[in-house]
């Protein structure tokens, strides 16, 4: 069973909301901050948001900035992303990945779930 485990993709239509759920191993979710990027076909992997341990410093990137919230659950060991207002330029596979360093740099995560893919229609 892998460390970091997505769940929670799906395909909605322009406008929807969806939550994704991150589900960490104990030793990772108590050490690392966790970050939610995605690649989209034919781009590069981009961060969308990251959460530290103690959740007390959140980082968004600026296109997804006010439409998603990333937030820790301490009793299920999980981080979640809620997404509304989608577009369809926020159709991509979804990646929670673990750092002991917080930022939206993928180069600086060391730990990846499989990912989950979101669709947005228009």
């Amino acid at each position: 069973q892998g460390q970091l485990v997505e769940s929670g993709g799906g395909s909605v239509q322009a406008g929807g909301s969806l939550r994704l759920s991150c589900a960490a191993s104990e030793s990772i979710y108590y050490s690392q901050c966790v970050g939610w990027f995605r690649q989209a076909p034919g781009k590069e992997r981009a961060g969308v948001a990251a959460i530290t341990v103690r959740g007390d410093a959140i980082d968004y990137a600026g296109s997804v900035e006010g439409r998603f919230t990333i937030s820790r659950d301490d009793a299920k060991n999980t981080v979640y992303l809620q997404m509304t207002s989608l577009t369809p330029e926020d159709t991509a596979i979804y990646y929670c990945a673990a750092s002991l360093y917080c930022s939206l740099s993928a180069d600086r995560y060391t730990y990846w779930g499989q990912g989950t893919q979101v669709t947005v229609s228009s």
